[in-house]
């Protein structure tokens, strides 16, 4: 009877225990304030769960730090702990915190890249948006072709990115490494792109194709006419002729100028149309599929040349006399 009453009166004991313990538990994973607004916490990369919990606890996301701590332990989760820029709230129960934090919900941000944007631009925009350090982007656009596994990397002839960072709207986490950042574009690249050439390159090689596509996308304003003057190009190609285009000139220089002047016709670059034969060395901005397309199957035409109006559109010639009496009467030439 006496042994009966011990086991009983240490079962209440344990069950008071579990019953605290619960208790406490529940009074540990309870929101800072229900009603509380969400806020932007950052977490240091390499961060200790101690080190985070302060960070969370100067948020005011949880009540104490040491509470973040027995959480993550009870949970085995401390080696999980993930740094970054992320969304959290004091509404949020410390065990909600814990799983978000654990699993790397990182704060996304979008950022649209223009088609047409030279690499140069494409880095203004990710820096802008605090998606990297500006210097680093662009040593990685410039010369970084070789830091990446992308297999259409490996046929250009050139360490330059430009071309390959794919025109799309991206959602990016900050504090990546800017090649990480890089590499989304150069990943749709792969996803979007590769597939098309595969379909219709019809022998030309992918940089070529990129190449051509890029000159289209800078030279034509109106969607309808890229796939004209895509043939025109190929023309110009197919007969000997050097391209002549203007925006591998602007390209060349560095800088945008609504005039393209006879001095700036002899700036000395291989990517200058007017000096050298052929297509450039590589790309000079980073075409958009419907520039891609274009240049796919461009337009089965007898025109070798154009001029631009004032609204954008073309006026396309057969003959250099005709070319001639379209430049007079639609721009003068400096």
């Amino acid at each position: 009877m006496a042994t009966e009453v011990r086991v009983r009166r240490v079962a209440a004991v344990l069950a008071g225990i579990v019953v605290l313990g619960v208790a406490a538990i529940a009074a540990i994973n309870r929101p800072v304030d229900p009603a509380g607004r969400g806020r932007t916490v950052i977490i240091p990369p390499g961060a200790s769960s101690s080190e985070i919990g302060h960070v969370l606890r100067s948020a005011g996301v949880v009540r104490r730090s040491s509470h973040f701590v027995l959480a993550v332990r009870a949970r085995r989760l401390t080696r999980a702990l993930q740094g970054g820029e992320y969304a959290l709230s004091p509404s949020m129960t410390l065990l909600d915190i814990v799983d978000i934090i654990s699993r790397g919900q990182v704060m996304l941000h979008p950022v649209t890249i223009p088609e047409g944007f030279t690499a140069v631009e494409i880095v203004g925009v990710l820096a802008q948006e605090g998606l990297g350090d500006r210097a680093r982007l662009a040593e990685i656009a410039a010369r970084g072709a070789a830091l990446f596994p992308h297999d259409f990397l490996h046929w250009t002839p050139v360490r330059s990115l430009e071309g390959y960072l794919f025109p799309d709207t991206y959602r990016l986490p900050r504090g990546i490494p800017e090649r990480d950042v890089i590499r989304a574009l150069l990943d749709r690249f792969g996803q979007v792109v590769v597939p098309m050439w595969q379909a219709g390159g019809r022998g030309r090689s992918l940089h070529e194709v990129v190449t051509m596509a890029s000159l289209v996308e800078r030279e034509a304003r109106l969607p309808q006419e890229q796939a004209l003057i895509a043939g025109v190009l190929y023309n110009r190609l197919r007969r000997g002729m050097r391209l002549e285009v203007d925006a591998t000139v602007l390209y060349a220089l560095g800088r945008h100028k609504s005039i393209v002047t006879y001095k700036d016709l002899g700036v000395d670059s291989p990517y200058n149309t007017y000096r050298h034969a052929g297509l450039p060395p590589g790309p000079i901005a980073n075409p958009g599929l419907a520039a891609i397309r274009a240049v796919l199957a461009p337009v089965a035409t007898n025109y070798l040349y154009y001029v631009a109006r004032p609204d954008g559109s073309h006026v396309f010639s057969r003959t250099y006399q005709e070319h001639l009496a379209a430049i007079r009467r639609y721009r003068s030439v400096p």
